[in-house]
């Protein structure tokens, strides 16, 4: 039977009555005090919360969907609890942004940097000037949104909650397309699989030598934030250009190239040292036989670990000896023999005054020696002044002064520990040692400008292998021996 059509006075089907009203429903204006109360939410939880984090897209930062997020749903659930209760949340969310930054920043899994927040008061901020305004600025922050919240956020309107998350999801996406050319510069981790690389292992620079082959010296150097440089011929020309010298050519087979690094410092010392991916505290209450220090104490090695940071620092003093080094001297051992004192945030001994100490130990020595030095002066950010000796940086490179300053002042600081240990190994009466230069990790610049100038994933080193093995020398004296002797009896 066909459907007989309503006439135009006739009522609507009750479906049709419902759906009209859902529409109108839906998009019927907000209550005004509905929308105030929204607009409050939107100020302080999306505004607020990462407007200190979003002014550096221009200059570069780490990806921040996480915290955005987070900061978004907390929002969210406390915006009808009572003041104190949305205070206490925001200093939260920030504090949480503020440790996923870090933890961006200087390449550092969340759970490793959490660890490591005991051992903040060891450092010095108030030295930098980048940290005391970014400080100043969180606190404001905080303060404006606490003010913010006497007014109240307590919408109902199903909507306006699906819009707050909308503007939660937005600004997560904007902030991951503002960072995407320097994607995997930050927070880089090794996942399980990642095939293992380090410097010692490419060079065989510590291989522990078979029972009753001689053994020579060995000295490990690593250099705080030494990255590889990319796409900046200036930083080429100088990195290690102060070994490029007769005097080391003539004593040492000098080799150069660059390794895989993940995570930062700690994680670095464990590659370098223990011969795999980890880090500091998986060796803190527990020994690690397999470590290098402790393989060549067991083949007959005096090993000795020096720091020129506190080795309260990552608790350096406990876990050392754990991997194998016999003897350890930090800054408070290094400055009391003589090195003198620079500041900075990470104040401690002058690298520049390291190198004699070093070398004073190893001529000292009645035993083979394996010797670990581990730099802090180039840590990120390097002030002027401090006794630091980088205001003229300019004399090191004109063109890094004027285009890349702190750059330039690293320069400076590596250039002083290359001269002091370079006066150090070309000495007449210096020992016969291989030695091992290497970065830890990239340095962690905040901004893509100088960020950029350093490779992502990559840190330099440098073998300098003294010429003839010790066993080629006593094989050079034995035929010399012999030859003399047959001569001898022939003449």
């Amino acid at each position: 039977m066909a459907s007989i059509p309503l006439s135009p006075g006739a009522p609507e089907a009750p479906e049709q009555t419902a759906e009209l009203k859902g529409f109108k429903k839906l998009f019927r204006p907000f209550e005004p005090a509905e929308w105030k109360q929204f607009l409050n939410w939107l100020l302080i939880w999306i505004v607020l919360a990462n407007i200190g984090f979003a002014t550096m897209w221009l200059v570069g930062a780490p990806p921040r969907r996480p915290e955005i997020y987070a900061a978004g749903a907390i929002g969210l659930i406390v915006r009808r609890m009572p003041v104190w209760v949305q205070c206490v949340a925001f200093v939260g969310a920030m504090i949480y942004s503020i440790l996923g930054f870090i933890a961006g920043l200087f390449n550092l899994a969340l759970g490793s940097l959490l660890h490591s927040i005991k051992f903040f008061l060891e450092i010095n901020p108030a030295n930098s000037v980048e940290y005391i305004v970014g400080a100043g600025l969180l606190v404001g922050l905080c303060a404006l949104a606490m003010w913010l919240m006497r007014r109240p956020q307590a919408y109902n309107d199903i909507r306006l909650v699906l819009l707050a998350i909308l503007a939660t999801m937005t600004l997560a996406k904007v902030d991951g397309l503002m960072g995407k050319g320097m994607r995997g510069h930050y927070k880089r981790a090794a996942v399980e699989g990642t095939p293992f690389v380090s410097a010692n292992d490419m060079t065989q620079f510590a291989a522990v030598p078979a029972a009753g082959e001689p053994k020579r010296n060995l000295i490990l150097i690593m250099v705080e934030s030494l990255g590889t440089p990319v796409g900046n011929a200036e930083m080429d020309r100088l990195l290690f250009a102060r070994y490029n010298t007769p005097a080391i050519a003539e004593r040492f087979e000098v080799s150069s190239g660059n390794t895989t690094y993940f995570n930062s410092t700690t994680a670095a010392e464990i590659r370098e040292l223990c011969g795999r991916w980890g880090d500091y505290y998986e060796v803190l209450e527990q020994a690690d036989t397999g470590c290098l220090p402790a393989r060549l104490a067991e083949a007959g090695y005096e090993t000795r670990a020096y720091h020129s940071f506190t080795g309260a620092f990552f608790d350096r003093a406990t876990w050392y000896p754990n991997i194998g080094f016999q003897k350890q001297q930090f800054a408070e051992d290094l400055l009391a023999r003589g090195t003198l004192e620079c500041g900075g945030v990470f104040p401690g001994a002058c690298d520049r005054d390291v190198p004699a100490l070093i070398a004073q130990d190893l001529k000292a020595a009645d035993k083979p020696q394996f010797l670990y030095w581990l730099t802090v002066n180039s840590h990120l950010p390097v002030p002027p002044g401090m006794n630091l000796e980088v205001d003229n940086c300019e004399t090191h490179s004109a063109v890094l002064a004027a285009d890349f300053p702190m750059i330039c002042r690293q320069f400076a600081l590596w250039n002083q520990m290359d001269d002091a240990i370079i006066k150090e190994i070309t000495a007449s009466d210096f020992p016969e040692a291989d030695i091992l230069i290497v970065g830890d990790h990239m340095p962690p610049y905040y901004d893509r400008h100088h960020r950029s100038q350093f490779a992502p994933d990559k840190v330099p080193y440098l073998l300098l292998k003294w010429k003839g093995s010790a066993a080629e020398r006593v094989a050079t004296e034995s035929f010399v021996e012999a030859e003399g002797g047959t001569d001898g009896k022939a003449g």
